[in-house]
Order: structure tokens, then sequence, then C-alpha cells
């Protein structure tokens, strides 16, 4: 692992977190580097960079989780390397141009992926072997990073702890669908992009991680039904995941907690 705070190996590669309010991950293997989202800003993505750089990488391509700011700020860093995202991703990011780089802060140019694919793409990184996998949690146009031979899922924002953000209120059916999917892979371990970084550091999350975020999404659309569930903090509503291991309690995501229910009734008067 490595973050801006220090720096172990594993096994000859590396998986390394670079973390704030997101994270973003880069995987090694020797000169070689896959960064996975380019981060919150352009000194973020600098940062990201150079810390490779410094490892005696020569040759980086970036995967894209999906579409959202703050994780493809960081893109014109990498504008001469092969930028890789699944086709609604490169979609949303040409569909939003205007809005992005006129965004406060404005993300401008926009760099778009200049490398897309259709539902799952194959790549290997020296003698490491990486599928993209597309998925609709979250956002429409998800896509997580799996390393079957180590069991690692790069999560993106597809899982998140302690519950996940809302940014599609009115997929969140579809959502379940694929949590299901994802439930169904082949890993042991997951890294999403929000989370506690010692967890993060430690190795990651468990699956468990998956079936807290189906019950916490399922207990959102109850919702719609329950008028007494809707009004509940986080530590009440999810008393049921946070009692397990698979999330952690982060008084701060009360805010988010709050605005996903907000999110979720508005989507059903619609």
């Amino acid at each position: 692992m490595a973050s801006a705070s220090g720096r172990t190996s594993r096994t000859g590669s590396t998986t390394a977190p670079i973390c704030s309010a997101s994270g973003t991950y880069a995987i090694v293997d020797g000169s070689q580097a896959l960064v996975y989202d380019t981060h919150i800003s352009l000194p973020h993505a600098r940062f990201i960079r150079r810390t490779l750089e410094e490892m005696g990488v020569t040759s980086i391509r970036v995967v894209l989780s999906h579409w959202h700011d703050d994780h493809i700020a960081g893109n014109e860093v990498f504008k001469d390397c092969e930028i890789i995202a699944n086709r609604l991703t490169a979609a949303a990011l040409e569909r939003g141009r205007t809005n992005i780089e006129g965004g406060n802060p404005p993300i401008k140019p926009l760099v778009l992926p200049n490398r897309t694919f259709d539902d799952s793409l194959r790549l290997t990184l020296g003698a490491i072997a990486i599928e993209l996998r597309q998925v609709e949690i979250h956002s429409h146009d998800g896509t997580a990073l799996l390393m079957p031979d180590a069991g690692l899922l790069l999560a993106g924002d597809t899982l998140e702890d302690s519950v996940t953000y809302v940014s599609e209120p009115e997929r969140l059916g579809e959502h379940l669908v694929d949590l299901e999917r994802m439930a169904g892979w082949q890993f042991d371990r997951i890294l999403p992009n929000h989370g506690s970084f010692p967890v993060i550091e430690a190795g990651g999350y468990d699956r468990s991680l998956i079936a807290a975020t189906e019950t916490y999404v399922r207990k959102l659309l109850a919702c719609r039904q329950d008028p007494d569930l809707a009004k509940q903090d986080l530590q009440t509503f999810g008393a049921e995941i946070l009692a397990t291991t698979a999330t952690e309690y982060f008084a701060p995501y009360e805010a988010v907690h709050r605005r996903n229910v907000e999110a979720v009734l508005a989507a059903n008067n619609q």
C-alpha cells in the first residue's frame, strides 16, 4: 500500500490508495501503472503522477470509475496517457462538459477518455490480470475493477462506508439488481473510493460490505411507505449494518443519510 503518509510494498506489485474525501488507487508492476480515478483536483493528480514516477513508473494508463467530478478532476494531468472508460461514462462526460468546465471549481479543460468499452474489458499490467466490469450502482455508468489473482475488487463509489451516497434515486431498483450480480463475483477484499483509511490500509473491506449496502438501499426504498423510518437518524436507521463488521459509524455521514432519504422521497413524488 502507498499513501500520502507512507508506503509499504506487496509481493512485487503495489495497489496504492491516495485518499482524502475521495480516494484513488494505483496498481503498479515494475515500470507500468494503472491509475483508477484521477482524484478531486489537478494538485492531487500531480501528486499521484509524481509519486508513481518517483517509484520508477514510465508508463501509465487510467481507468475512470464513473463520470462524477471528484473522480475525473485530474484527467488533464494524464492527458498524454490512455484514459479508459465505459461508453456510458464517456457519453455522460460529453453531455456534461459545459457544466463541468463551468463548475465551481471549474474542471477546464475537461479531458475525455480516449478508449471506451461496453460491459467488460480485460487488461494486463505486466504480470497482473485486470478485469473492468460495467455496473449500475450509485451511478448508471459505474466501472468496477477486479484483480482476480489477488481476490481484490476496486469498487469506486459502488460500495461505500458508512453508507452509499444516492446520486440517482430513481434507479435504486436497478442498483439492487447489480449489487446482487456483484455478490456473485469471485473476490475476497474490497477497496472503495470512500471509506475508512485504516481499514483500506489494512487490506480493505470484506464481502459483507455488499450485503450492508443492499440492506441500506432496501430500507431507503421502504421510507416511501414508512414516514417514521424516514425520520430516523443514521445510527438508528443503520443499526443493523453498523452492528456488523461491514461498516463503521462516521458522524459526518449523518448529513449524507439525510440527503439520501430526501432524494428518495422526492423521486417518489415526481
